[in-house]
């Protein structure tokens, strides 16, 4: 495949969202539904070495 017939894609990385206690994470559904809206689909997490979330990132497909 070439290079201008292989899709482009864009990538957005956000920390989940926390309790006040900084703790636990809270809930992120209504986060990921709107950026499922908005084309972005989950496609890894990063973890902190002792368990936890750290990063969510997605992918989306760029339009030309």
């Amino acid at each position: 495949m070439d290079r201008e017939s292989s899709p482009h894609w864009e990538y957005k990385v956000i920390e989940p969202p926390s309790e006040l206690t900084k703790r636990e994470s809270s809930n992120p559904e209504r986060r990921l539904n709107e950026l499922a809206a908005d084309g972005w689909r989950l496609v890894e997490t990063v973890s902190y070495d002792g368990g936890g979330t750290k990063f969510l990132i997605f992918e989306r497909s760029l339009e030309d």
